[in-house]
């Protein structure tokens, strides 16, 4: 108790904007499981076929660059917090729509992928220039080391207690609603939307700005974010298959969602303090060693994946991509915020110009990846794109420890 009392006395100690940030993202992170997980397992199970699942993704994330543009605009009229409320409660609704339809083919998939990714598009580039200007370059470990505690928790325990109620619910009849699989479905998204709300509120009740340049669109930038763009293009690659790749291995090779949640559950906890410790601990000078970390540890997942191609091979990617995912991002968004500030101050533009810039590079990207996945399977077949797609965009992802050591020099000389 006395531990949990000093940590909460560090909290305390950093500005309360940021605090309100956290506790909006925490709270979100409630929420994100659900999208990012479930529903790649529900199309699975309405369709059966993984390719429809990289398509939806592919949607997805045409969208999210889509409204990115379309926010930059915005923000000349509205404050940005709102804009970032928009993002979370659109996510819930858009997702309570998809699990409305009553038949799911790819004539669904596409525009409803696109919606959601709209949605994600306000919360991601909202969520970055909020983040962008509430912390600076030496709170930020600790601010994605606290943010990846509260993801991960939430990864840890949404999916335990979304797979007890799917396996629990179905068949069961309460307050004269027969729940099969697909009525529980949209029972957690309602309860999704309601914890949206929550965190809304939250978040309107601080203080926060939008840039003072209203130009945003720019088709011509410095060296050093041209080098950004491309790490971003490469965190794009990898950035689908973390979203499908487990609901996918998982449906196919293990067992259903009850099983997903229990995996997540377990590898989750693997990464939950460590994150957290790394964040109060690690200095600026840290962060190319734990980025590099956690790139090794995703690429030999999916090479144990790729020739040990069964229920174990994917238990133990699935374990690996849990542990990446917080390690990348503690060291990512720092060097990406870092470079920012960089470079916003030596061209004199709106933060927000490489915000956008950067959702184009993850774009690019997440484009390649998938558009790789589907080559794959509907060239040679599902089952090879699942076993040599993964470790091909993992082994292309090792350079960008090379390229951020670069970045991170750079920066270092202003």
């Amino acid at each position: 108790m006395k531990k949990f009392l000093n940590e909460f006395q560090v909290f305390m100690q950093y500005p309360r904007d940021m605090r309100k940030l956290l506790i909006t993202n925490m709270l979100y992170a409630w929420v994100l499981p659900i999208v990012e997980i479930f529903v790649g397992a529900y199309i699975m199970r309405s369709c059966g076929k993984p390719s429809y699942v990289a398509m939806f993704q592919l949607a997805m994330y045409a969208g999210i660059v889509f409204t990115s543009v379309i926010n930059g605009w915005l923000l000349k009229k509205f404050n940005v917090a709102w804009l970032y409320c928009v993002g979370i409660l659109f996510s819930s609704v858009s997702m309570v729509g998809m699990m409305m339809l009553n038949e799911i083919g790819i004539a669904q998939l596409i525009p409803i992928g696109f919606v959601m990714g709209a949605a994600s598009g306000f919360f991601w580039t909202n969520r970055y220039l909020i983040t962008l200007n509430s912390t600076d370059d030496s709170n930020r470990n600790y601010f994605f080391g606290l943010e990846s505690l509260g993801f991960t928790v939430g990864n840890i325990c949404v999916p335990l207690i979304v797979g007890a109620v799917i396996a629990n619910l179905s068949g069961k009849e309460w307050l004269g609603i027969t729940f099969d699989v697909t009525a529980t479905y949209r029972l957690v998204t309602v309860v999704a939307t309601v914890i949206s709300l929550i965190a809304c509120a939250n978040i309107l009740s601080g203080h926060y700005v939008n840039p003072e340049k209203s130009k945003f669109l720019y088709g011509r930038f410095d060296r050093l974010w041209n080098k950004m763009i491309c790490l971003s293009s490469l965190k794009g690659m990898v950035q689908g298959f973390l979203v499908t790749a487990p609901a996918i291995l998982v449906m196919k090779l293990i067992g259903d969602e009850g099983t997903l949640g229990v995996i997540q559950s377990v590898s989750g906890g693997l990464t939950a303090i460590l994150v957290y410790i790394l964040g109060r601990v690690t200095k600026p000078k840290h962060r190319i060693i734990v980025f590099s970390f956690g790139l090794s540890i995703f690429f030999l997942g999916t090479l144990v994946n790729c020739f040990w191609f069964s229920a174990t091979g994917a238990l133990v990617f699935i374990l690996c991509k849990v542990m990446f995912q917080p390690l990348h991002d503690l060291a990512y968004f720092p060097i990406m915020m870092r470079t920012i500030d960089v470079v916003s101050k030596k061209e004199g533009r709106n933060e927000y110009t490489y915000i956008l810039s950067h959702e184009i590079g993850l774009f690019i990207g997440r484009a390649f990846g998938l558009l790789l996945f589907l080559v794959l399977a509907f060239g040679i077949s599902e089952v090879f794109a699942l076993k040599f797609a993964l470790p091909i965009v993992g082994g292309l992802q090792m350079l960008s420890i090379p390229l951020a050591r670069n970045i991170i020099k750079d920066c270092d000389k202003y």
